[in-house]
């Protein structure tokens, strides 16, 4: 009698494994990723505002810089060592799981400023706002510091991982560049 039920028990024992695996995953994921709350933050808030918004940034944004970072494509030395430990399988739930959380709320007001011109060729890929869209991130609600060390860092060749940026920063001035991160911090 127990020959008989051996193999329907063997098989339910493997079907509920089965099912169990992906939440089991994402779980450990989740558990992976909470290294991350180190620098860009508990609640979003990055701890320096040299370091990025990464709660609500767009998906593909965050797949492209954790893969750039992992390939070498993209310099940074702790990034580097947080990317190289995820799985390449695990790059796009990882960019899901930040991407859906909300971006964080402003801790103090910033002051408007009016855009510079030239403004307009930036909203081509970061859309109206700067919300961000394909291809390029949200930048509305990043901060001056961060924003203006990007932009140098592509305009003097240290950043390479979109070469359009590099082209389009090395184009304007620091000063330019300024304005143009001051304006976008702003909103």
């Amino acid at each position: 009698m127990l020959n008989h039920r051996l193999p329907t028990v063997f098989g339910t024992l493997a079907i509920m494994a089965a099912l169990s695996a992906p939440a089991g995953a994402a779980e450990a994921l989740e558990t992976k990723l909470q290294i991350c709350n180190t620098c860009h933050g508990e609640n979003g808030q990055p701890i320096d505002a040299t370091i990025p918004i990464i709660w609500g940034q767009t998906e593909y944004f965050i797949v492209k810089q954790l893969h750039d970072f992992k390939s070498g494509d993209r310099e940074n030395t702790v990034m580097a060592s947080f990317a190289k430990r995820l799985t390449q399988q695990e790059l796009r739930p990882a960019a899901q799981y930040f991407s859906k959380k909300p971006w964080p709320a402003r801790t103090s007001p910033v002051a408007a400023v009016p855009a510079p011109d030239g403004i307009a060729v930036c909203q081509i890929c970061h859309q109206p706002g700067f919300v961000g869209g394909l291809p390029a991130p949200r930048l509305a609600g990043q901060s001056y510091e961060y924003l203006v060390e990007a932009m140098r860092t592509f305009a003097d060749g240290e950043r390479t991982n979109n070469m359009d940026m590099v082209k389009i920063m090395q184009e304007l001035s620091p000063a330019q560049r300024e304005a143009i991160a001051r304006y976008i911090s702003s909103l």
